[in-house]
């Protein structure tokens, strides 16, 4: 993916690097995280930042929002599973654990791992 510098002013970026830490995003993650879910409401005016907000809340249902509403809480969903994925050491918490594993190597052939390997 291609970046393109930009110029932003200090209090949003401020605002960014606040926000960015509460969801272990850097300030420049957190501003393109806003973009794309502005990107998405201004795409219709029927929805509403409350709308989208109190279903990331957990406080209402995703069942009852637009087709729109619902691809913005979709994109949301998206990029907190791809940090939270990015951001697992499965390895070193079964290795913490005592745990064995099994994957796949490089050929496709199954491997089991033990702590002790």
């Amino acid at each position: 993916m291609a970046t393109m510098p930009t110029r932003i002013q200090s209090d949003l970026f401020e605002a960014a690097k606040q926000a960015g830490e509460v969801h272990s995003r850097s300030a420049a993650q957190q501003i393109d995280h806003w973009a794309r879910i502005g990107r998405e409401l201004e795409a219709s005016p029927a929805v509403t930042h409350d709308q989208v907000a109190r279903v990331l809340a957990g406080t209402a249902s995703y069942d009852v929002l637009g087709e729109t509403a619902q691809a913005v809480v979709r994109a949301r969903w998206d990029e907190d599973i791809a940090e939270r994925a990015a951001a697992l050491d499965l390895e070193a918490d079964l290795i913490a654990a005592g745990d064995s594993w099994a994957e796949a190597d490089a050929e496709g052939k199954l491997v089991v791992r033990h702590t002790t390997d």
